[in-house]
């Protein structure tokens, strides 16, 4: 091995030991608020026990073979990931205001290892609300996938979403820099984001020009993708290649944006 793959590879192992001491410092933060999750489970529970009851009695909807729970319950799961993640940017804005982003920002650790970090902090929120979303689907009779090749695709497609989407609220806080601001815009942003997508209806169903933004919009892949290795004998409509290709290119486009926008947030 001659040394200038070696130092490649050692700066590989670097980066990577930072973004994960990033993500651990994250992370502790949710065991140490277990009430958190359970506030956050709620939300999923109600849209598969009330709105997807209700609206399973909608025919036409999720197809012929497909019940509207089943095509629902995806929706769902893609949906607390979103709701989870959007509002990440504000830990920032906390951190900053309690002095910590300094410290991290004086560290020898790249930009781009600390927005990772967070990026997969965030993913094990989003992982923790797919273990409810499965639980209450199984116990209202959905027919879920349970092997373990499909089981660590959903997690893989949680994991790149939840780090989408919370690279994107990073963004978002270093741009308004105060809570009020943020708050106001992530609430803005939220719904749209959902129902511009098809969590809750299919493509087929949307007017062109709907259908034309929930094609460019990341969380209609993660949906996709969801779908296709959450069911059985339900496939992709878009290709799960390129869900996956969509979600990967849409995350380093914003990791290369959030990595030049993080230390503006302490001006």
């Amino acid at each position: 091995m001659t040394p200038s793959v070696q130092r490649v590879l050692s700066a590989c192992d670097a980066f990577g030991v930072r973004v994960f001491a990033v993500a651990t410092a994250e992370a502790v933060k949710l065991r140490h608020d277990p009430m958190d999750l359970a506030s956050r489970a709620v939300q999923p529970v109600l849209w598969l026990v009330l709105f997807g009851q209700v609206m399973a009695r909608v025919r036409g909807i999720a197809g012929a073979n497909t019940s509207y729970l089943e095509f629902l319950s995806p929706g769902v799961l893609a949906q607390s990931v979103l709701f989870v993640a959007i509002f990440y940017g504000l830990s920032a804005i906390w951190e900053r205001d309690l002095g910590v982003l300094h410290r991290y920002l004086v560290s020898p650790a790249p930009r781009s290892a600390l927005v990772l970090g967070k990026a997969l902090a965030s993913s094990v929120r989003a992982l923790s609300q797919s273990i409810v979303v499965y639980v209450c689907a199984a116990a209202l009779g959905v027919h879920l996938q349970l092997a373990v090749l499909p089981i660590v695709g959903v997690a893989a497609l949680i994991v790149l979403a939840a780090a989408l989407f919370s690279t994107f609220s990073l963004i978002i806080a270093c741009i308004v820099k105060t809570r009020e601001r943020f708050m106001g815009i992530g609430q803005f942003l939220t719904m749209p984001i959902f129902f511009a997508s098809n969590a809750i209806y299919p493509l087929a169903l949307m007017p062109n020009w709907l259908r034309a933004i929930a094609i460019a919009n990341p969380l209609s892949y993660a949906v996709d993708g969801l779908r296709a290795l959450m069911l059985r004998g339900t496939h992709s409509q878009l290709g799960l290649g390129l869900d996956f290709a969509v979600l990967l290119a849409t995350l380093a486009v914003l990791v290369a944006i959030a990595t030049r926008l993080y230390p503006r947030l302490t001006q």
